[in-house]
């Protein structure tokens, strides 16, 4: 896969996962106890042999810089592999902030013609699944392909808030495209995109030349990807596997979830997805001590960790201490967060640093059983102080902003 460029969009915020994404952006978001979301597109990458990478990144970029390092974590570090970060810059000719994905390839345009691959991978950086990338590299080529769009079957209902395409009857993996439509009110089909595009360079510089340079269309979805794919040979690949959505607070609460039972949906382990584990220096953590007393059922919890009270159906960082009397349900807690004695916690997300006075009662009981939904949550953000004693019911959304943390 060596005549291949992958560029992962990992600049945004998202605003509606609120203080989670107040000091950092939505792909250096820690998930699932130990990792963070971009590390599930860089396993992918790694694990398909594609060693040339940009990240392209704009919000807030030191955590996500601080973790991607120089890319040794994804073996991407040598003569002829690597992981370049991309900010926007100022140059002989006017730049400015990257307005949308289109526009900030569109200002590595320099860095694609420089590597000059025959194929341009891009990607998004914040969601959550294992794909091996040679499987729609072949299903591109033997196609004769201009680009490959990837898909996946959502449900009817929710169809409409992603771009949708319908695809020519080729087979299982998928066909041609006949249509696409960015978040149509009516869906066309139910195959929703995965923000996943293979170009040839060539086709890829001349949409962004035309549609980006000379038409002020920033986003592929919605600028590009519509009239392009009605002009050029255009595949949409059907992806079967697990795919986790978190662009809300509820969907990243839900995919995160699903890293827990006897057999979870997500398994980074099978599925060889890779860390830093220098970023907030996991690797010199001492092992996770449980102690006399203590009740975990359906959890998950790392290095680091010290737990006294009760944790139940939860995912705890490292760092993470429970004392004595306290009860942790349904809940996320990042790293180096204290809940303290006797604090109740019940469909909560905690992020780093943050200390739960004792026996204060952040959010529902019982437990919820339906879907669960955004006012559902207590989310608190990074360094905050709960009083002992406090009550913050569900729904709730708690941030420090005074706090200079940046990651």
């Amino acid at each position: 896969m060596k005549n291949i460029l992958a560029l992962v969009l990992a600049g945004g915020r998202v605003d509606e996962l609120s203080v989670l994404t107040m000091r950092r952006p939505k792909s250096s978001l820690p998930f699932g106890g130990l990792y963070r979301v971009i590390d599930f597109p860089l396993s992918n990458l790694m694990n398909s042999g594609i060693e040339k990478v940009g990240i392209l990144s704009q919000y807030r970029p030191f955590s996500l810089m601080e973790h991607i390092s120089n890319g040794s974590s994804w073996d991407m570090y040598g003569r002829n592999r690597y992981i370049h970060i991309l900010p926007p810059f100022k140059g002989h000719t006017p730049s400015d902030w990257y307005k949308g994905g289109a526009d900030a390839v569109y200002q590595n345009i320099e860095f694609i013609k420089k590597e000059n691959p025959e194929h341009v991978l891009i990607l998004s950086g914040d969601h959550i699944y294992s794909m091996d990338y040679r499987d729609l590299y072949d299903f591109h080529r033997t196609r004769n392909a201009d680009v490959t769009l990837a898909f996946k079957n959502v449900p009817q209902k929710e169809a409409s808030r992603f771009g949708l395409a319908r695809l020519s009857d080729d087979g299982p993996l998928g066909g041609r495209i006949l249509h696409y439509a960015e978040k149509p009110d009516r869906p066309i089909s139910t195959l929703a995109s995965l923000t996943i595009y293979l170009f040839r360079t060539q086709i890829l510089i001349d949409a962004l030349e035309k549609y980006v340079h000379e038409q002020n269309g920033y986003d592929f979805a919605r600028h590009i990807l519509p009239e392009l794919t009605a002009s050029v040979n255009a595949y949409g690949y059907v992806h079967e596997g697990y795919w986790g959505y978190t662009r809300t607070l509820a969907e990243y609460y839900t995919t995160s979830m699903n890293l827990l039972g006897d057999q979870p949906q997500i398994d980074p382990e099978d599925w060889q997805i890779r860390t830093n584990l220098g970023h907030r220096k996991i690797s010199d953590r001492m092992p996770a001590c449980v102690y006399a007393g203590a009740k975990i059922q359906n959890s998950v919890f790392y290095n680091g960790c010290q737990i006294h009270g009760q944790v139940a159906n939860s995912i705890l960082f490292p760092g993470v201490v429970v004392e004595k009397g306290a009860t942790v349900r349904n809940s996320i807690i990042f790293f180096d967060s204290t809940v303290e004695e006797g604090a109740q916690l019940q469909h909560c997300i905690v992020d780093t640093d943050v200390r739960i006075g004792a026996k204060a009662r952040l959010g529902t009981q019982p437990p919820i059983t339906r879907r669960i939904e955004d006012e559902d949550l207590v989310v608190i953000g990074q360094h905050c102080r709960i009083e002992p004693g406090a009550q913050i019911p569900a729904g709730m959304k708690i941030s420090d902003i005074s706090s200079k943390s940046m990651i």
